[in-house]
């Protein structure tokens, strides 16, 4: 998994990993991520599933508690499977728009 640190969030990107691996390794360090905003990329996975990505749902809900974003990158995945309490966008540049509009929403108070 590659690691990039911004100003603005930390990209974790998967490199031949699982979303197990990734959850996994994440969950390990959450104490380094807990404060950040997230976009976690499985766009390198083939084949991901929607129970893949429900996976990752409590840590999107504690990143959401802690007034922190989280974007999961994957393609093929209907939206509409997708509960409300986790954002899934295929491209990157998507999520960096997702982070964009929550820091709007908590600007505003929402």
């Amino acid at each position: 998994m590659n690691i990039t640190k911004t100003l603005k969030h930390t990209h974790l990107k998967s490199v031949n990993n699982t979303a197990e691996e990734i959850l996994y390794e994440i969950k390990n360090r959450y104490s380094e991520f807990k404060n950040e905003h997230l976009i976690i990329d499985l766009s390198d996975n083939i084949n991901t599933t929607i129970e893949e990505i429900l996976l990752f749902l409590e840590i999107s809900e504690n990143n959401r508690e802690n007034g922190n974003s989280f974007v999961i990158v994957s393609k093929g995945i209907d939206i509409d499977e997708v509960p409300d309490e986790i954002n899934v966008t295929p491209t990157f540049t998507e999520a960096l728009d997702i982070l964009e509009m929550d820091a709007i929403e908590r600007d505003l108070g929402f």
